[in-house]
């Protein structure tokens, strides 16, 4: 019997776990986890806590980082809409965007002439539309290719999510546009980063995933512990019985009810909160 028996740890990856941003923006190579960071979650599964990440990437972005990383449970993929279990290679839960998807995004693309997006399907295959160099960095940052289409009506069902890329007030405008549409309240619409927009089916979040992966395991509310630093990681935040962030986190999350700051994701912010969760499971 360890001290951390019957505790869920769930960590955002991207600039929570390991940051990233510096490696999105420049077009360099993902970080490694750092050995303090590591160190603590091997301590922490030892002890008998079961340590998984819940993250927005595909699983074809997330499939080459998943055997680098100290993990012993399920991961939350595609910002919620699956749970799948690299030990088995398969998917325990899905949550994909209907096929009609396809059909309410095209007047976004008339809207936005050069929209750029990514559109995940179920597999491994990421398009894109319109990538740019935002776009490259971001697939060369996740290791994937991908195959681009002149407009989303061709990529095949299912799709997991869709991901767009504008910034500064055109990225502003397109959140805005989408959002006043008749079936935005038929999706989960959310940020996820500075540059990113991202589209799941309703429901589809890290906290309802982290939820269903909590009951298949029989964690306690109370022993789901969470961290994150963005929008998208406030449902599963909202979830925990114990809620943290990075230093580093947006001001929303910072802010939210009943989350413990810790250290920005450079000065070890996961090893921080192991040795919290230590001293509260003593």
């Amino acid at each position: 019997m360890g001290k951390f028996d019957g505790v869920l740890l769930l960590s955002d990856f991207d600039n929570t776990l390991v940051y990233t941003e510096d490696a999105l923006l420049s077009g360099g190579r993902l970080p490694p986890l750092n050995s303090a960071n590591r160190e603590a979650i091997h301590y922490f599964m030892a002890e008998g806590g079961i340590f998984s990440v819940a993250t927005g990437r595909a699983l074809p972005s997330f499939a080459p980082i998943a055997p680098t990383l100290p993990m012993n449970g399920p991961t939350i993929l595609f910002n919620g809409a699956a749970l799948y279990d690299f030990a088995r290679e398969e998917y325990l839960e899905t949550a994909f965007l209907p096929e009609d998807i396809r059909e309410k995004l095209l007047p976004v693309e008339e809207a936005f002439p050069g929209l750029v997006c990514e559109i995940y399907h179920d597999g491994n295959t990421i398009h894109t539309l319109h990538p740019s160099e935002l776009t490259r960095n971001h697939l060369r940052l996740t290791g994937s290719s991908a195959v681009e289409v002149r407009s989303i009506g061709e990529v095949p069902p299912p799709i997991s999510k869709v991901l767009f890329e504008e910034t500064g007030q055109r990225g502003d405008a397109l959140e805005q546009f989408v959002r006043s549409r008749s079936w935005a309240g038929e999706f989960e619409i959310v940020r996820s980063g500075k540059f990113f927009l991202e589209i799941t089916a309703k429901g589809a979040t890290k906290g309802g995933m982290a939820k269903k992966l909590a009951e298949l395991l029989h964690i306690r509310p109370e022993d789901i512990c969470c961290v994150g630093d963005q929008a998208n990681d406030l449902s599963m935040l909202r979830l925990a019985g114990h809620a943290f962030a990075p230093a580093n986190a947006i001001e929303a999350v910072r802010r939210a009810p009943g989350v413990e700051l810790l250290p920005d994701c450079r000065e070890d912010a996961l090893a921080a909160l192991i040795g919290r969760l230590d001293g509260l499971y003593a």
